[in-house]
């Protein structure tokens, strides 16, 4: 049996709590590490980076705040570029050694023509790789659904992707919960992307803990195992509600967090990960 993964999880799905008190959560649910929500206006990186090392977190990955990368509107994208180039600005000073890329969550259909709009992620896509590769990191560029983008939804699109980028440092992040909705065979797709997939996120189908819905994980973590993938499982579950976007689904939605992180950990390890 291959020794047991890293895992960690998104600190988004705490909410808005101070980073000190989500560290201490993760830190209770025998988690490795963290993903660090990229909201970096205002934050000092140092300071982020004594609390996770007081908890003995590492530090896996950056995840974006919206940013319209592929926005018609050059203005528009320019503000997305600015957001970009000041993550991997504070990346690097955190130490963090990638960070995520997607396109605008919830924008589902193209302003303009999709043939316009992927051409300008691309062009969006190359620019940002070329800042991280300046500070040292690489970027997972996130397939969503058909929910949240109408761009680079499958492991053949985020493939294409890379092509035409052509870019060392760009990676793809593949995400269970999306998968569910755009992969006929999740697991094929993971050996789809083989040395590509540089990240990979784990909820299950109903955005629950692994082990809550019916994905199979242990087929996908197979095939994780197959393409020789070593870096984390990260968690990106979410307490049970309505708005799919929203960490914050009421009173008591944290204690669910803290209770899924566990349930996660233990599922996960009784599959050797």
């Amino acid at each position: 049996m291959e020794p047991a993964r890293r895992l960690g999880c998104c600190t988004w799905i705490f909410g808005d709590w101070p980073l000190a008190e989500t560290a201490r959560a993760v830190r209770a649910a025998g988690l490795d590490g963290v993903e660090l929500f990229g909201a970096w206006r205002g934050r000092d990186p140092a300071g982020a980076r004594t609390i996770l090392d007081d908890h003995g977190l590492a530090v896996f990955s950056l995840t974006p705040a919206d940013a319209d990368i592929s926005h018609p509107d050059r203005s528009v994208r320019a503000r997305a570029l600015d957001y970009y180039r000041g993550l991997a600005d504070f990346a690097a000073a955190l130490g963090a050694p990638m960070f995520g890329l997607h396109g605008l969550v919830g924008r589902i259909r193209p302003l303009s023509t999709r043939q316009e709009e992927d051409a300008l992620l691309a062009d969006s896509t190359a620019e940002i790789c070329a800042w991280a590769a300046e500070r040292g990191l690489t970027v997972a560029f996130e397939m969503l659904n058909r929910y949240e983008s109408h761009q680079i939804r499958t492991m053949a699109e985020g493939l294409d992707l890379l092509r035409r980028v052509g870019a060392g440092n760009l990676s793809l992040l593949a995400d269970a919960y999306h998968m569910n909705i755009e992969e006929a065979d999740p697991a094929a797709a993971l050996r789809m992307g083989g040395k590509a997939i540089g990240l990979y996120h784990a909820a299950d189908s109903n955005r629950a803990a692994p082990g809550e819905g019916h994905t199979d994980f242990a087929a996908q973590i197979a095939a994780l195992d197959a393409i020789g993938y070593s870096g984390p499982i990260v968690l990106e579950h979410t307490a049970p509600g309505a708005d799919p976007f929203a960490a914050d689904k009421g009173a008591g939605f944290r204690d669910e967090v803290r209770r899924q992180l566990a349930h996660s950990r233990k599922e996960l390890r009784a599959m050797g990960r």
